[in-house]
């Protein structure tokens, strides 16, 4: 067996050994003052190990290391902080020897750009350790993605029952609210006869209705809807049909492209992005918007 080499110093007077048979000497001061789990070791009423005992722990070379480095005030190994294959095994032992200052360290770079890229998996582990306001962060940012799709389905079986469920909530709360939305004022209404506001004659919205469940099938594969606007308004079938669309008596045009997307962009804009808050609804009220979608 031999010594890690930032924990090799004679002064020492505790060694710690890995899984893999690598030896760290370290002071026991250092180690009482930053882990509760030594702390009350060391403080039961039997003699202090010599230095030539050995303590024995579960964790390999690697977690190990970082975990000392980051409670003996060493240069931060932002390797171990960047990847959840070494933040996670990371975490457990700093928690199972109860050593704050490391889990606080994690927490603080948590949010960094390496681990959102990641959003599923950072908000299991924000879950897992109580990390309430990331957990919201990793939320919003996993708006992007489609739950139901199978490449996602072994992280969402790591999330405990409540953290699922708020997720789940969060996405379909912000397809049911634009859903509804749509269904209001200042939206015209597909599902009662109507009139052109032209001429007058009795005019079919299915254009509009075939453009909105376009719009909610988007929602459920990318509930953050910036795929519907200004592109997808712009580009699909059913929008294009829809400001295609004319009165069959006079000829004029059903339907204010240029005010309908916007306004459906402010619908967006202020759907729900919290698991923890507005998760049941969100969605602006009527009074908020006065533009109509219908052309004048």
């Amino acid at each position: 067996m031999e010594y890690h080499p930032l924990f090799s110093s004679p002064d020492g007077d505790i060694v710690l050994v890995s899984t893999d048979r690598t030896l760290f000497r370290i002071h026991s001061y250092t180690l009482k003052t930053t882990s509760g789990f030594f702390r009350t070791m060391f403080s039961l009423p039997s003699p202090r190990p010599p230095i030539a005992d050995n303590l024995y722990l579960s964790e390999p070379t690697d977690v190990l290391a970082s975990l000392l480095t980051l409670i003996s005030g060493l240069q931060i190994p932002i390797h171990a902080l960047s990847s959840f294959d070494t933040l996670e095994p990371l975490l457990d032992a700093a928690e199972k020897y109860d050593m704050p200052g490391p889990v606080s360290v994690a927490r603080a770079l948590a949010t960094t750009p390496t681990l959102l890229a990641s959003p599923l998996r950072l908000y299991a582990l924000c879950a897992r350790h109580g990390w309430a306001a990331e957990a919201r962060i990793a939320a919003r940012e996993t708006l992007t993605l489609d739950l139901h799709a199978p490449e996602h389905r072994t992280e969402l079986m790591k999330l405990g029952t409540p953290a699922l469920l708020s997720l789940f909530a969060l996405h379909r709360a912000r397809r049911e609210a634009l859903r509804r939305r749509l269904n209001d004022a200042p939206f015209v209404s597909d599902g009662t006869d109507a009139t052109c506001s032209h001429c007058g004659r009795q005019v079919d919205y299915h254009t509009w209705r075939e453009l909105k469940y376009v719009i909610v099938l988007e929602m459920d594969v990318r509930p953050l809807g910036d795929t519907i606007c200004p592109r997808g308004l712009m580009e699909w079938p059913a929008a294009r049909a829809c400001w295609d669309a004319r009165c069959a008596n006079c000829d004029h045009v059903l339907y204010d492209k240029k005010e309908t997307l916007r306004v459906i962009q402010e619908c967006i804009d202020q759907l729900p992005t919290a698991v923890d808050d507005g998760v049941g609804g969100g969605s602006p009220s009527s009074d908020d918007l006065s533009l109509p979608i219908e052309a004048d």
